[in-house]
C-alpha cells in the first residue's frame, strides 16, 4: 500500500477567530475550490463544523467525470484544528488535518493530507501524472483565493 501526503502552509492577515469562522463553515468550501471542479455541497452544510458531521458533495475532478464525495468531520478542537476523512469518494483513503495558529499580525494555517489512490499499481502509475498535479492545482487555487479574500501576510 502506497500512502501519499501533501503539506501546505499559509499565513493570512486575519485573526484566529476570523479564520476559524470562515473554515468551520462548510459552505465556504465552494468559494475556495476551483470552478472547474463543479464543486457543490449536497447536504451537511447547514451547521458549522462539529465532530461526527457528514458532508456530501458533487465534484467533477476532470471533464466529463462526475462523482459524489462524502466526508466526515472526525475531530474538532475549537480554533486549533479539525480533521475530515473521506467515507466515499475518489480516493481509497483520505485524511485531511487543518491546523490554525495565531501568529503576530495574523494566523498560520497548515494542511496535512494523507491519501491513497485507488486501482493498485495502475493508480500509482497515474498518481504523478494526474492525481498529484490535480491536488497541487486545487491547493494552489485555494491559496490564491484566500489571498484575494483576506490579503497576504
Amino acid at each position: 500500500m502506497k500512502l501519499y501526503s501533501l503539506h501546505t502552509v499559509q499565513k493570512l492577515p486575519i485573526s484566529l477567530n476570523e479564520a476559524w469562522t470562515f473554515f468551520s463553515n462548510p459552505k465556504n468550501l465552494n468559494t475556495i475550490t476551483p470552478d472547474s471542479m463543479k464543486f457543490k455541497t449536497i447536504s451537511g452544510d447547514d451547521k458549522d463544523m462539529f465532530a461526527g458531521q457528514i458532508i456530501q458533495y458533487k465534484i467533477s475532478p476532470f471533464p466529463f467525470i462526475n462523482m459524489q464525495w462524502v466526508t466526515e468531520i472526525t475531530h474538532v478542537d475549537d480554533k486549533k484544528f479539525f480533521v475530515d476523512e473521506q467515507r466515499f469518494g475518489p480516493y481509497s483513503f483520505w485524511h485531511h488535518k487543518h491546523f490554525f495558529t495565531a501568529i503576530e499580525n495574523g494566523v498560520l494555517m497548515e494542511d496535512i493530507v494523507h491519501y491513497k489512490v485507488p486501482f493498485g499499481i495502475l493508480g500509482q502509475l497515474f498518481h504523478p501524472l494526474i492525481v498529484r498535479p490535480k491536488l497541487e492545482e486545487i491547493f494552489a487555487f485555494r491559496k490564491q483565493k484566500l489571498i484575494e479574500l483576506f490579503g497576504k501576510l
